[in-house]
């Protein structure tokens, strides 16, 4: 492509990429016209490339003495002509001369401001991100529970389960059991439905990913709500019986969870309890939350405002309320300033009561407590896609290529980062999110992390194989990364399943960032190809086979417990997979072949899932981790007893697979198919399991014992006996 390919190389965008060792895919042209575009540069003619080529050379020549954003230690310092002066402006208002050389740097962590003098006047000014090499690692090995917290109702739930559902978990798991930590689905703020709509549950496709969503309220534990009056008591009253209504749905008549319904009768009791005038205490904390969230919450609870006046989708709404800084914008925020005044009070109480969980996972002896989850992306009808338009690109979507477990490819419809415009903004946007999801946790999961380095572009209306890989800057990210873990003392998990290039794992491994290893994907050798990209960008994961001679599938060898990662959060299935018990009976490939997600046949998938479940019963046996005749339990519990025997720092434990549940929370290519993001936890027979019976029948409480007890010190991975 000659130009257009200097070109596209100057701006991170691939104009060719491997899906697998020994292929290489050329990327059609127009795809990087298209890329480029999303990234203000011009490349439709020959002479625009000429032209745009040349102007980057002439930014580049004119460029300041400093790029937008410096990182230390994690980048290497700008090189500067000798004799330049550089001073600091720290976060805390001091002023200090700073030698790039000098080991250790006199810089406290941080994010500061970097002005430059060289000889002759000339200057430059940057956003320096002081960064620890390392983001913090848990203090000793634990074990944890992974849960949708939706699906987690008690005899106190609004029809799903809530953020105080959540604090009881935590104090019974952590006292009881001896639980190291709770990993969540994402919590974001999610994009309400249009009129007579209802709204995407999925939790990896939000409208916020930098505030949480208030349908997670317990509406009793807002103190306002003792303060009622009369008259506003008895309004809500009613909501009460309908809350109870559909948490009897759920739990007794087997209904799906109805969020848009319960976000409903909990908005309208908040709206009477907004009218309860708080103390001067409490109001002091709600101005104080206010101060400190700034702009960002103004823009969401503005965007909320006006989505029920306007519709969701902010691209039709009236052409001034489009852009979050017009003065129409301004206007119509005045006009419903009560309404905004809500939002932004729904965010602090929700805020309160993440608070109030963390605090009770850590008093019930939690080293690490709650573990947040970051989506890889927003929904382009939400509030970060309109307040955050300048560093987004506008017209793509990011996804996954195809490959050779999804020859289509995917598209997650959501609007990606502008690499340059990230760095503009000195990775602020980037800060203030993980910053804000490590206000209450231990930990904070990052979902496709391998989004640190490269993302899929896809150009909106495209096939997903229309697209092409636009790099970013892994080092400035990791730096800011590194920089908020170390602020709120946080481990961080990332999620590299699926597509990974080269060096990825290691450099995320070198940076204290955790892996992630699912046991049915821990193998011996690798596979022919990397696996594909789920629906919400979890790994849809190969199944394990090698094409051996004659067209006969080979399994690959499972790893023993030894040749295990330590730097990873270990368990045997996700979110996106089969229950261990679905996939042990075959359930997992029977639900598959009627909803005709099936890559083969039948019969052979069948065959073929039966011999990879084998092999790994095989392994516990020789093991000594499963009797020779064993229940569907038994074996449950030695797939989680293999994970304790190897070296993982956390083991996490899938909550539906303590009570036997076969179904899936989220079936990848399905839509209306499956009621994904809606299944309350349920048992072997599809039976819901409320918290109450899930803490006092015993199960849970057994493999977590199992568990323990092989993960003490001196245990260690053990030998084949056969």
């Amino acid at each position: 492509m000659g130009g257009l390919s200097q070109l596209a190389a100057a701006h991170g965008v691939a104009t060719s990429y491997r899906p697998a060792p020994g292929r290489c895919v050329e990327v059609e042209p127009d795809t990087v016209v298209a890329v480029l575009s999303a990234l203000g540069v011009d490349a439709s003619t020959p002479r625009a490339v000429s032209d745009a080529l040349e102007r980057h050379r002439e930014s580049r020549d004119a460029a300041g003495l400093l790029p937008p954003t410096v990182v230390w230690p994690l980048a290497p310092a700008p090189g500067l002509p000798e004799g330049t002066v550089l001073r600091v402006r720290t976060e805390d208002g001091r002023e200090l001369d700073w030698d790039p050389a000098a080991r250790p740097p006199p810089l406290p962590p941080g994010r500061h401001v970097l002005d430059a003098r060289a000889p002759g006047g000339r200057t430059g000014r940057a956003t320096l991100v002081v960064a620890p090499e390392r983001v913090p690692a848990p203090r000793h090995r634990s074990h944890g529970l992974l849960l949708q917290l939706y699906s987690l109702l008690s005899a106190r739930s609004w029809g799903m389960g809530d953020l105080a559902d959540l604090a009881e978990l935590a104090g019974w798991a952590g006292h009881t059991l001896g639980t190291g930590f709770l990993q969540l689905n994402p919590l974001h703020a999610a994009v309400p439905g249009a009129p007579g709509e209802a709204t995407d549950p999925s939790p990896y496709r939000p409208g916020s990913r930098r505030f949480p969503d208030p349908v997670h309220l317990r509406v009793e534990d807002v103190p306002e709500y003792a303060y009622l009056g009369p008259a506003a008591r008895q309004r809500v009253e009613p909501l009460l019986r309908r809350a109870a209504a559909l948490r009897h749905a759920v739990l007794h008549r087997g209904a799906a969870i109805d969020r848009d319904a319960v976000w409903d009768l909990k908005r309208q009791a908040l709206e009477q309890m907004r009218n309860v005038v708080p103390g001067p205490g409490r109001r002091a904390r709600f101005c104080a939350y206010l101060a400190e969230q700034g702009q960002a919450l103004e823009d969401h609870a503005t965007w909320c405002a006006l989505a029920e006046l306007h519709g969701p989708d902010w691209r039709t709404w009236p052409a001034p309320l489009r852009d979050p800084r017009s003065s129409g914008t301004a206007r119509a925020r005045a006009d419903h300033l009560e309404r905004v005044d809500f939002h932004c009070w729904l965010a602090w109480l929700t805020d309160e009561q993440l608070a109030g969980a963390q605090r009770a996972a850590r008093e019930a002896g939690m080293a690490v407590g709650l573990v947040h989850d970051l989506a890889v992306g927003v929904h382009p009808h939400g509030s970060d896609s309109w307040a955050q338009q300048r560093v987004l690109a506008t017209g793509m979507s990011a996804g996954a290529p195809p490959d050779a477990f999804n020859a289509k490819g995917q598209d997650w419809g959501l609007p990606p980062w502008r690499p340059d415009a990230l760095a503009a903004a000195g990775y602020e946007p980037f800060a203030g999110l993980v910053s804000g999801l490590l206000r209450h946790s231990g930990a904070l999961r990052i979902d496709h992390v391998m989004s640190l380095f490269r993302l899929w572009w896809i150009p909106e209306g495209a096939e997903p194989r229309a697209g092409t890989y636009v790099r970013y800057d892994s080092r400035a990210l990791l730096g800011v990364l590194a920089l908020e873990a170390h602020r709120a003392g946080a481990a961080v998990v990332g999620e590299d399943l699926g597509t990974v290039e080269p060096g990825v794992r290691e450099e995320l491994a070198a940076r204290g960032v955790l892996g992630t290893s699912v046991l049915w994907f821990e193998r011996d050798r690798p596979q022919p190809a990397a696996a594909g990209e789920g629906r919400d960008g979890d790994a849809t994961p190969p199944d394990g086979m090698d094409d051996g001679p004659d067209g006969v599938r080979e399994i690959a060898g499972p790893l023993r417990p030894q040749e295990w990662r330590a730097g990873c959060l270990a368990t045997v299935t996700t979110h996106d997979l089969p229950p261990t018990a679905a996939r042990l009976s075959g359930a997992d490939v029977e639900l598959r072949g009627r909803l005709g997600l099936l890559p083969g046949a039948p019969e052979a998938e069948r065959v073929a899932a039966r011999a990879e479940v084998d092999r790994w019963l095989a392994l516990f046996l020789r093991l000594g981790l499963l009797p020779r005749w064993s229940t569907p339990q038994q074996q449950i519990t030695a797939a989680y007893r293999f994970l304790a025997r190897t070296p993982a720092t956390m083991v996490g434990i899938w909550l539906p697979d303590a009570v036997g549940d076969t179904r899936p929370q989220n079936v990848p290519g399905t839509c209306r198919e499956y009621p994904n993001w809606r299944l309350p936890l349920a048992d072997g027979g599809g039976r819901p399991v409320a918290l109450e019976e899930l803490a006092a029948d015993g199960r849970l409480a057994r493999l977590v014992d199992a568990v323990s007890r092989d993960m003490r010190p001196g245990r260690g991975a053990v030998r084949d006996v056969g």
